[in-house]
């Protein structure tokens, strides 16, 4: 995806039981789409994040979404039943979604895990990239670039998004 394309839509099965759409997951102001995992360090490292953000900016119109797209025959941490008890443990506020036929992660150019994509209230790409600049499991590091933060910030108050695209960091998603 270029910047100012437009979301491709889904539909896909939650872990809750719920088939989520893009339009069931939009926000009023920007909605998150993150290509995510439970095995990945760097998902891991990042989960706490994601959740802080989602819940801090929801009530300021944020909707989002975490979608799993690997291939679980190979990386069996990533089945359906182990998504469900990943979104139990860490209590996701979002709806975490099952991409078994890998078309969702194929349409958005999704590489890595995590992977973001914000878009604005027209579901235009306005940010993609990384959660921030702390981008090493193993050294942890403060946080001096909260990309994610600065995105909403702008499409939350109707600016341009400053840093509309960082490199995201993290494990390749695990192709069929």
């Amino acid at each position: 995806m270029q910047l100012g394309d437009k979301a491709p839509a889904f539909s896909l099965m939650g872990v809750d039981g719920k088939t989520h759409t893009l339009e069931s997951v939009k926000g009023a102001k920007a909605t998150i789409v993150v290509f995510s995992c439970n095995h990945c360090p760097y998902v891991i490292m990042n989960e706490d994040r994601l959740i802080s953000a989602f819940t801090d900016y929801k009530a300021k119109g944020v909707g989002m979404a975490a979608i799993s797209s690997n291939d679980a025959a190979k990386y069996p941490d990533d089945s359906f039943e182990e998504m469900k008890k990943r979104a139990k443990e860490k209590g996701f506020p979002f709806p975490y979604l099952h991409d078994e036929s890998q078309e969702v992660a194929r349409a958005y150019g999704a590489t890595h895990t995590p992977h973001l994509f914000v878009f604005d209230r027209d579901l235009r790409l306005a940010y993609t990239g990384a959660v921030d600049d702390d981008n090493n499991y193993r050294t942890r590091k403060k946080v001096e670039r909260p990309y994610l933060r600065d995105a909403l910030d702008d499409l939350v108050a109707g600016r341009p998004v400053r840093v509309p695209e960082t490199h995201a960091i993290g494990c390749t998603i695990k192709w069929k």
